[in-house]
């Protein structure tokens, strides 16, 4: 399956969680992400992504084991993404350094989390607060076959017009990369 993805940047926090408060009922939660490579760094050069996630929320605690490859749309930096959730986070970590990964970066991301169905699709909106960085972002996901990821990213847009999002708020910068950034 593809995660076709957009990412975009809020200006206006406070009218986009009223908005999406309207379309469901939120899950906040935090995550506790590390993202593994291999020594020579041929995964993040790669465009390629292996991750620890712990998700911390009021239902609990969970961890998912994420490989994803390069992304198959470049402009919205869509990837084919594969999961799974796994019983022990500190085994799992212990397994990839065992396999010669090595942690690349790790970090919290503060999140607010949306499910609904739109355009007939399952959707995620997730408002995003990393901080180590500055601003507010909104992913809005759905996964789908590689012949329909046209389709729903354009699905993706007019959802987040409806939320007041412009095409010109939309970015490819990463997470991984702005936190670097920020520890040079």
């Amino acid at each position: 399956m593809i995660e076709a993805e957009l990412k975009a940047r809020v200006h206006a926090p406070d009218t986009v969680t009223q908005q999406l408060d309207k379309l469901a009922t939120a899950r906040v939660e935090v995550y506790q992400d590390t993202y593994y490579d291999r020594p020579d760094g041929s995964l993040d050069k790669a465009g390629e992504e292996l991750r620890v996630r712990t998700v911390h929320g009021t239902d609990g605690t969970r961890t998912v084991l994420t490989y994803k490859a390069a992304a198959v749309d470049e402009a919205s930096g869509s990837k084919p993404e594969h999961e799974t959730l796994v019983e022990d986070a500190e085994a799992t970590h212990a397994i990839l350094r065992g396999l010669g990964h090595v942690p690349f970066i790790a970090f919290q991301k503060h999140c607010r989390n949306y499910d609904f169905e739109a355009h007939g699709r399952k959707m995620l909106a997730t408002l995003v607060r990393v901080p180590e960085i500055d601003g507010t972002f909104l992913e809005v996901e759905t996964l789908v076959d590689d012949d329909d990821l046209a389709s729903a990213l354009n699905d993706i847009r007019t959802v987040l017009t409806d939320l007041g999002i412009s095409p010109e708020d939309l970015t490819r910068d990463t997470y991984t990369g702005a936190v670097a950034a920020q520890r040079r």
